[in-house]
Order: structure tokens, then sequence, then C-alpha cells
């Protein structure tokens, strides 16, 4: 209790004292000043968002240099030119000449920047993160993807290289993973 008490009055101490003392008197006004006053250029928040934007580009910039030579390798898979797609849509992919690994694809209107991205299946991968838009590569066939609708944008689409592919898996399809032969030493009993 006494800790307490004499943290209250040295806190209220000051506050008492300047309580008692008479009220300063106003200042007088200041004449009114023929200078100009210069404003340093650059020193707006303007200035520190331009930092900031130069900052960012320079970081995509880094990024962008920073391909792994897997993801190198993927990206001298992609299929670039224009490619006919299902429903009339037509696609055009074109490599980044200044940005190796790099892809500018559009659709219609739409336009997006992707990059290759490793995938488990062997199949070729291409996303623009931002936007949300994936570029599906088969041996047969590709897709272009907006997975912030979850719509497909172009389907069926096909360079000739895919269309010799799908002409020859017409002609011998792959075999089904159903019908797989039985693993070897028989087929496995259930309990």
């Amino acid at each position: 209790m006494k800790l307490l008490t004499a943290a209250f009055l040295t806190l209220a101490m000051p506050l008492w004292a300047t309580a008692q003392t008479a009220p300063a008197k106003p200042a007088a006004p200041k004449a009114a000043s023929t200078q100009k006053v210069a404003k340093a250029p650059g020193t707006s928040s303007r200035t520190q968002l331009k930092s900031a934007a130069n900052q960012v580009a320079s970081g995509i910039r880094a990024a962008e240099a920073a391909m792994s030579p897997a993801e190198l390798a993927i990206a001298e898979r992609v299929f670039a030119g224009r490619l006919p797609c299902a429903e009339g849509v037509t696609v055009n992919i074109v490599a980044d000449a200044k940005a190796p690994g790099y892809f500018d694809v559009q659709a219609n209107k739409l336009k997006y920047r992707m990059f290759p991205v490793a995938t488990t299946t062997g199949a070729i991968r291409l996303e623009d993160q931002h936007l949300g838009a994936v570029w599906l590569q088969l041996a047969n066939k590709s897709m272009l993807m907006d997975q912030k609708i979850g719509k497909r944008v172009a389907d069926e689409c096909a360079s000739p290289e895919q269309v010799a592919v799908g002409e020859a898996l017409k002609i011998n399809p792959a075999p089904s993973v159903l019908d797989a032969p039985a693993p070897a030493g028989g087929p496995v009993a259930r309990k």
C-alpha cells in the first residue's frame, strides 16, 4: 500500500505544482515574414512512394533473374507461337528474350506473364501467380486455366507437334493404369 501511495504522489506532484503556478501570458503575434519559404524538393511522401516502387521493381527483376536450371529446362520444352484451341480461341505464347524462362501468354484480351513450375507428373506448367492463371502443356494438348474463377479460359490447344502426338494416340492408345498387369508374384490376397 505504501508503494502505491508513493507512486501516486510521485506522478501527482508535478501536475499539482503546474496547477498552482499563474497562467502564462499569451505570446505576442509574430510579424508576417515577407520572405517565401522554399520547400525542399523530394521531401514529400511521393518521394517515399517512388523509392518503394523502385525497390519493388528491383526485387521483381532480381526474382526473374534467379531462375533455377530445372526451371530453365522446363522452359525450353514450352511450345511457343499461336496455338489454336477449342471454341475458336487462340493462345499466343511468346518467350521473353530479356528474361529467359519467362513467357508472355495472351488469350483473347487476357494477358499473363508466366514462368515454369516443376511438377511431379512431368507435365509442363507455367504460372502467373499474381493473376492466378496456369498453362498446362501435355504431350497431346494444352489448356489455360484461371484459378481465381475456377474456369478454363482455353481448352484443347495444340501445336503441330501436339496434334501429331494426339493422332498417334488415337491409332495406338496408351495403356490404362486400370489395365496394368498384376504385380510379380501373383495377385495380392485381401484379408
